[in-house]
């Protein structure tokens, strides 16, 4: 097993990856007591070489790697890219292009919806991964021969099933499927948390554009003490004190006392002076300057009969396509589509619209009805003006 941990060792395993076609690539790290990852290792595998990059027992200058991630002559192949590619773009602000994720290509070569590395290497190889050491420390040094041979597990198998995905990709003529979701992981943006957008992540609603703007800039306040102190949000600040902080506004030590999600003397820690501050700071706002509460959209309820009617629609048309429903859209956005004809969701981009977006919207507005045979549902356009 070849383990890099010089800059030079890296250079020349880059110089040769250059000339692949593809290359595959997985990371192990640790974020369980940080904010951002804690990048222990990277496994990268060519058609006929597999490699451990180590950036704990050794100095490593990583422009090589990120120059070959940016080669756009040679695919990046991932299994569920997203947490991998973010530590790439921490490092370089930039993402790796261009990228391919067999999870998303396996979503829609009828694998299942989010289907684990394991269970697909089994399919396509008929091979067995030992995900024993999945969960161990692997920030500890030296790493045993059983991690590393399942660190390299990863990226070796991941070539077979890369190949054997690009074949049904092929067969089933649906690359341009999966073409608008390789280019989505490659916005730099998708995998940056700006501390003024932290707000819309919280799932708990206000009424009132005082109580949504203190929201809004605790939750900011919140994510730039995580990310400067690098540990995870949930420990500076949970997300139900948030939300009873917007609703309370404590001006005072005592008044902490009274609140469900601090403890008894929190009152008078700096962090509670820094939460009042951004609290009095809110309040002095003219309210022309506060944000505008959303209102809830008007018509049909989700859960009524046109909701029904596209889940139907849902239901057969993933069936047709050997999909898993939630593959081209979920329940979230079937919702979204009954509220809003022009929802912005992934079910009216791309092939989902066509597959699916179009003909719910049709089902919404009179112009398409559901029959039903034995054996399967059937799309019946309606004319809405029929002749006299």
């Amino acid at each position: 097993m070849h383990t890099i941990t010089q800059t030079p060792d890296l250079a020349a395993f880059c110089e040769r990856a250059a000339n692949a076609q593809f290359i595959t690539v997985d990371t192990e790290f640790m974020r369980e007591s940080t904010y951002w990852p804690k990048l222990c290792l990277i496994q990268i595998a060519t058609e006929d070489e597999a490699v451990l990059i180590d950036p704990i027992a050794g100095k490593l200058d990583f422009a090589p790697l990120l120059a070959l991630f940016d080669d756009k002559d040679v695919v990046k192949v991932f299994h569920a890219a997203k947490q991998d590619i973010e530590i790439f773009v921490k490092m370089s602000g930039r993402t790796p292009n261009p990228v391919f994720d067999t999870q998303v290509a396996a979503a829609v070569c009828g694998f299942g919806d989010s289907v684990a590395y394991n269970s697909i290497v089994k399919q396509v190889t008929g091979g067995e991964i030992d995900k024993s050491s999945r969960f161990t420390d692997w920030s500890h040094r030296p790493l045993s021969e059983k991690q590393q041979r399942y660190a390299l597990a990863d990226v070796t198998h991941l070539r077979d099933v890369y190949e054997h995905l690009l074949t049904e990709l092929d067969r089933q003529k649906r690359h341009e499927w999966v073409a608008d979701e390789m280019a989505d992981l490659m916005r730099p943006e998708l995998y940056r948390v700006e501390p003024e957008d932290a707000w819309k992540r919280l799932k708990m609603k206000v009424n009132k554009p005082l109580e949504l703007a203190i929201m809004q800039e605790l939750a900011a306040w919140r994510e730039r003490r995580a990310q400067d102190q690098d540990v995870p949000r949930g420990r500076v600040m949970k997300d139900e004190a948030i939300f009873e902080l917007a609703q309370q506004q404590p001006a005072d030590a005592k008044a902490f006392d009274r609140l469900r999600s601090f403890s008894r003397g929190f009152g008078r820690s700096d962090q509670a002076a820094d939460i009042m501050a951004v609290i009095a700071r809110v309040k002095k706002r003219d309210k022309t300057e506060l944000p505008k509460v959303p209102r809830r959209p008007r018509g049909p309820s989700p859960r009524g009969p046109i909701g029904d009617l596209m889940r139907v629609l849902l239901k057969s048309v993933a069936e047709d396509a050997g999909v898993a429903p939630r593959v081209i859209a979920s329940s979230d956005d079937i919702d979204a589509l009954v509220l809003d004809d022009e929802a912005d969701i992934p079910a009216m981009h791309g092939w989902r619209k066509k597959l699916f977006g179009d003909r719910a919207l049709a089902i919404k507005h009179g112009k398409l009805a559901l029959g039903a045979s034995p054996e399967a549902v059937i799309p019946i356009e309606v004319d809405i003006n029929p002749p006299q």
